[in-house]
């Protein structure tokens, strides 16, 4: 393993000085991810003095060859829980690759690190070798900053600060970001030399998005506070939550109130009416970060299968964890439940389902944004939770003029005697406006209204779309809420 900018800690520090001087021989390093664990290693082995030779498949001429470097052997035994294979370097080797690497380490004094996100500790392996353990957190922002100051050099001030705040990459994923970036500049510049921090987000986009998953949807947001129609109370809220969010980690680690809390991240929850706004804050929210959108498809989490549906939820909260994307529960109802009284067997099974989200919610570092139609349905242990509980109610009439406005984009063909005050006037939300300005739109576009020869949204086209959006809500639209348009209404039948 090459030398790479990696983040240190004096346990960090103190482990691998024990293990130069063969104070000890086994050292564990546990709480890692994945991608941060080459760079824990890479430190380790910098305080001890030593090399790097990371396992391959032949763990007899690994320790050998360990042994002649005078090198630290490296273990990911993420895959040797319970004896399981899973697809780390022993795949294939044996059905008991634990065992395997148990009895070789046994035999010898090479110096070893074990990493994992969840420790593995044999009790034999233990007793016959000198180990110690540190678990190592997750980079606070000070160790962050350091980071992508390292990986990308040219960063500073306020943008190095911004970047390190909203995501918490591994040494890995920085250095996929430079080269990306690095690449980016230099097709942008066309061979002359192009300053790299204008492509570092798009770097960041490229290397983190997109990550596959059949429990959540990915979605890029498009929209912005220009299309957030809400009450100036609500709107000034929806932007709290993405200041918040900014400013968590500064507050948390440099300010001392992760000591005091028992909750990372931000959470919050959208109440209201369905069409009211509450999926579409959580993109335009998302937006406002630069992050990603992950939406749990519920179809996909809930399961009929006992521990299914609770292994489905942690798969989605893993992957915006790794994603650094915004986590997104629409009609969150239906896993973030009342509990209930126990009455079968099936109803204890699904206060264990709450329990666990109550519980993972809990440990998110990231922002994880529900909606639901009513607060009532939602237990009350998570209420409690939330930093954020946004009520979107049905617009009034200001706020149906500004999204008849917005429903109809600048290139639309729009005739004059479309009355938008009229159709201010009609008790409808936010989505229902949209959905018949677009039936307006076909309607008109078609030309076979006995209107015209289809090159414009007339007011006709634009009662026809609300009588249809009302019939789709199973809701009567009486001709006196349309005044002087009552007659359009009558001719359509």
């Amino acid at each position: 393993i090459r030398d790479r900018p990696y983040p240190t800690s004096a346990e960090l520090t103190r482990l691998g000085r024990a293990l130069g001087t063969g104070s000890i021989d086994l050292a564990g390093l546990w709480g890692c991810p994945p991608g941060g664990q080459p760079d824990a290693v890479q430190a380790l082995a910098h305080a001890a003095g030593r090399p790097v030779r990371r396992l391959t498949s032949d763990i007899e001429a690994d320790i050998r060859t360990a042994a002649v470097l005078g090198a630290l052997l490296w273990i990911p035994v993420d895959g040797l829980h319970g004896g399981a294979i899973g697809d780390g370097p022993l795949a294939g080797g044996g059905a008991d690759p634990a065992a395997a690497v148990c009895s070789v380490l046994l035999r010898s004094r090479t110096p070893v690190c074990l990493t994992g996100a969840r420790p593995w500790r044999p009790a034999g392996l233990l007793a016959a070798r000198a180990y110690a353990e540190v678990t190592v957190p997750a980079p606070g922002l000070t160790d962050r900053r350091a980071m992508w100051s390292a990986a990308l050099p040219q960063l500073a001030g306020e943008l190095l600060e911004d970047l390190a705040i909203r995501y918490r990459m591994s040494g890995g994923e920085l250095r996929a970001v430079a080269s990306v970036a690095g690449a980016g500049a230099r097709l942008a510049g066309n061979g002359r030399p192009e300053p790299v921090t204008g492509h570092v987000e798009p770097a960041v986009a490229t290397v983190t998005r997109g990550r596959g998953g059949s429990a959540v949807q990915a979605i890029t947001p498009r929209r912005t506070l220009d299309d957030l129609v809400l009450p100036q109370s609500q709107a000034r809220q929806i932007q709290e939550i993405a200041s918040a969010f900014r400013a968590w980690p500064r507050v948390a680690e440099r300010w001392g109130f992760a000591r005091r809390s028992a909750y990372g991240g931000v959470k919050a929850l959208f109440t209201g009416e369905s069409g009211t706004g509450k999926t579409l804050s959580a993109e335009i929210v998302t937006g406002m970060l630069g992050l990603e959108l992950l939406k749990v498809d519920l179809a996909q989490v809930i399961s009929k299968w006992v521990g299914e549906t609770e292994k489905n939820l942690e798969a989605a909260f893993r992957q915006a964890e790794e994603s650094h994307a915004v986590l997104l529960f629409d009609e969150a109802d239906a896993v973030f439940g009342k509990r209930g009284e126990v009455k079968q067997g099936t109803d204890r099974y699904a206060n264990l389902e709450v329990g666990y989200l109550l519980q993972r919610l809990e440990t998110s570092d990231g922002l994880v944004i529900l909606t639901s139609n009513l607060k009532e349905n939602i237990d009350p242990a998570f209420t409690r939770r939330f930093h954020f509980v946004v009520h979107f109610p049905r617009p009034a009439v200001p706020e149906r003029r500004r999204l008849w406005s917005l429903a109809f984009p600048p290139e639309a063909p729009l005739a004059p005697d479309v009355d938008l005050d009229a159709l201010a006037r009609l008790d409808m939300t936010g989505a229902g406006i949209a959905a018949a300005a677009r039936t307006a739109a076909l309607r008109a576009a078609d030309g076979d209204t006995g209107d015209g020869d289809g090159t414009v949204i007339a007011m006709r086209d634009v009662v026809r779309g609300v009588a249809r959006q009302f019939q789709r809500e199973a809701r009567l639209l009486r001709p006196s809420e349309l005044a002087e348009y009552a007659g359009m209404l009558r001719e359509d039948g």
